[in-house]
């Protein structure tokens, strides 16, 4: 009898700390998913402005400016993570071109408003970078916890869902750009 009870209480401790261990995980991947929105908020944020300043340098570049506003509007509107991660990928793809673009422009270069929001375009790129690191980071853990036994019937039981990862969605951006020093 005392056996049996110590059985069924070690079977309840584990299921609360499983089920525990899952709330945690979910809470670090939501977590996860606040740092990247809010890195992605402060540069669809910067982009107008970025946007204005180029405009005043690069007028024949309105094509450009156009695609980066729709964007930019876009990213900011609620999505699921793999279309969050398509448009960041392509705001970021066009931000690359514009920068590329103001190169041609020696005025636009040396403008300290351009200067300034092209050092927190970097910067926000950066933490970027290092949000969807951790978010990725979390996700990976709550994952297998979800889908390693006994966990997997602890999530089965109490809904537990597994998380998408935020990862690249154009093979571009995973090659190695091209340097010419000539």
């Amino acid at each position: 009898m005392i056996v049996t009870l110590l059985v069924i209480g070690l079977l309840i401790f584990q299921v609360i700390f499983i089920y525990n261990r899952l709330i945690r995980l979910r809470n670090n991947a939501r977590e996860g998913w606040s740092g990247i929105d809010v890195q992605l908020k402060r540069r669809a944020d910067l982009v107008p402005n970025l946007v204005t300043t180029v405009k005043g340098y690069a007028t024949h570049e309105k094509q450009l400016l156009e695609e980066i506003t729709t964007l930019r509007n876009q990213s900011i509107a609620g999505q699921t993570v793999p279309d969050q991660a398509k448009t960041a990928s392509e705001l970021g793809r066009s931000l690359k071109r514009l920068m590329v673009i103001a190169e041609a422009y020696p005025d636009l270069k040396a403008d300290k408003n351009f200067l300034k929001l092209q050092e927190q375009l970097s910067e926000i790129e950066n933490y970027l970078q290092k949000s969807r690191r951790y978010y990725n980071g979390t996700v990976r853990e709550l994952n297998i916890k979800i889908e390693s036994f006994p966990s997997n019937l602890i999530a089965r039981l109490f809904g537990f869902a597994k998380f998408d990862f935020f990862a690249l969605t154009d093979e571009s951006d995973r090659m190695v750009p091209e340097i010419n020093l000539n």
